[in-house]
């Protein structure tokens, strides 16, 4: 049998090209300084790439390798993989999410006890020969309060070694349940604001999305405690850079640490630069031996069981399913995943169980690809994007204590194939139901309303009091801002009482026109979601 070719790209742990070239299936090739153009060239050779960030997997790459079957990124991100194309031609990409926990949660920590102790401002005097020893009177740890905003791997690891140094842990994570808060002994409360006001340290931990962006914000930094000191090793633009520098600069804030940073390498005009009892490092996170060594070895192993046996370990794209699978259940993944991200943004508190429940048809099929397209949807808004997939999914799910089960019952009821997403949290439950309308995707519940959308775009939801007049004052103020209404759903499920009004829209409306709708007498809240 002749032997696969597996190209090593970028530079990865010896001891993962190794496992490679110690198996007689394959033929290890090792050029970590290839070109654009030699890749191109080769592509049609390949049947494995290994990359970490510097060589860029474009689409002409993936056109030109034919043989190729996997590309293993020995890290997190795959901004250098199109992924999309990838898809199209059947090749898996993997990554390493797990393998920088441990590093990145140790440079993190690290960055506080250097903050509370001033210790790279001490070690610059002593090597200018000055002794300024009254200058740098530093903090304890012991017995102050820290808030973890984020309790994924790393905010998780952040947490237990600050407990072990005797803190008080409050935690802010709205995915993470409580009974799980319990488990790692941690105070979890509801809001970023309960977190935060008694903190004497924070640590960032989340993903970068459109609502954890500047999640310390000018406002919530004026209303902290003063001396607070703040650590980012998670990802620039959690915290506004301008708004801290102004925070030190009022006395609010005792110090700020930053691993990462808005712009990359930070520009002139980069806000903390010159603000005193700041500490920087450039993007170091991951940056052991150790973890450039786990990471190595991960991919390799898994690029390795790929190519051996089809398995696939931490993809980021869909796995590799046969075509009869595909088409009895293809076209409910993308749907699945769609309901799973709905339910999230409705639900209420934190939860404790995803519930999927089939009818019709298709609870006859195996389900578990489109369980997991829920399970991956509905994580969405609480894990990094590229972190999270159809196999590692269920994996997360675990670690913040959310249990998942699924239903199926053969026999319809008033549709020939139904898709119910249910999320029970300590504050309630919320659900989502979506079936198919010939070839076209429908949501035709929400909560226990009947409505009819369409799951693509964007998407209104408004819960309003059953009276005149409040659709017609919503119709206006989105013509103002000429947002265009593509088709809208009205639902009441008895007269007089509250209503709901699903609206798919052909542009995004601001902020502050969303809080301008929930500002119309009788609408008591205005969600839109994103597809």
């Amino acid at each position: 049998m002749s032997k696969q070719c597996i190209l090593v790209a970028d530079s990865i742990s010896p001891k993962g090209i190794e496992e490679l070239q110690a198996d007689a299936g394959f033929d290890v090739e090792v050029n970590t300084s290839i070109s654009p153009e030699d890749l191109l060239a080769n592509a049609a050779k390949y049947h494995a790439i290994i990359v970490r960030s510097r060589t860029q997997i474009t689409e002409d790459v993936l056109k030109k390798a034919t043989h190729l079957k996997v590309v293993g990124r020995a890290g997190v991100g795959v901004d250098n993989i199109k992924v999309d194309a990838a898809s199209a031609q059947g090749v898996v990409v993997m990554n390493t999410p797990a393998g920088n926990t441990i590093s990145t949660a140790e440079h993190a920590f690290t960055l506080m006890l250097s903050l509370a102790r001033h210790i790279p401002h001490a070690h610059a005097s002593m090597k200018a020969g000055r002794w300024d020893r009254k200058l740098y009177q530093g903090a304890e740890i012991y017995d102050k309060t820290l808030a973890v905003l984020g309790m994924g791997r790393i905010g998780t690891e952040f947490a237990r070694r600050a407990m072990a140094f005797g803190m008080r842990v409050v935690a802010y994570d709205p995915y993470l349940s409580s009974s799980r808060a319990r488990l790692l002994r941690v105070e979890l409360v509801d809001t970023v604001e309960e977190a935060v006001k008694e903190a004497d340290f924070i640590t960032l931990h989340m993903p970068m999305t459109p609502e954890t962006k500047h999640i310390l914000n000018a406002e919530r930094i004026a209303n902290l405690k003063k001396g607070v000191r703040i650590v980012n090793c998670a990802r620039g633009g959690l915290l506004d850079e301008a708004a801290a520098a102004k925070g030190i600069e009022d006395g609010i804030i005792a110090g700020v640490a930053l691993d990462v940073y808005e712009n990359e390498p930070p520009g002139d005009d980069f806000a903390l630069r010159d603000s005193p009892n700041v500490v920087l490092t450039p993007h170091l996170g991951a940056s052991t031996s150790e973890a450039q060594e786990n990471v190595g070895i991960e991919i390799a192993r898994t690029v390795a069981a790929h190519l051996k046996e089809g398995t696939v370990v931490n993809a980021v794209n869909m796995p590799n399913i046969d075509e009869k699978t595909v088409a009895a259940i293809g076209r409910y993944l993308d749907f699945a995943e769609k309901l799973g991200l709905l339910v999230a943004q409705i639900a209420p508190g934190r939860p404790n169980t995803l519930r999927i429940d089939y009818s019709g048809k298709v609870s006859d099929s195996d389900t578990t690809l489109i369980t997991r397209s829920a399970l991956k949807g509905y994580l969405a808004n609480s894990c990094d994007a590229d972190a999270v997939n159809h196999i590692n999914a269920p994996g997360f799910a675990e670690t913040q204590g959310i249990r998942v089960t699924e239903s199926h019952s053969p026999n319809p009821t008033e549709f020939t194939d139904l898709i119910q997403v249910t999320v029970k949290t300590d504050s309630g439950e919320a659900s989502v139901a979506g079936t198919f309308f010939g070839n076209s995707p429908r949501i035709v519940k929400v909560n226990d309303h009947r409505v009819e959308a369409d799951p693509q775009g964007r998407l209104l939801l408004l819960t309003n009091e059953d009276r005149p007049g409040i659709v017609g004052q919503v119709g206006s103020l989105l013509g103002q801002e000429k947002v265009n209404i593509g088709s809208m759903s009205l639902s009441r499920n008895t007269v007089g009482e509250i209503a709901m009004t699903v609206i798919n829209l052909d542009s995004a409306p601001s902020d502050s026109l969303r809080k301008q709708l929930e500002d119309i007498d009788g609408v008591r809240g205005a969600t839109v979601i994103a597809f």
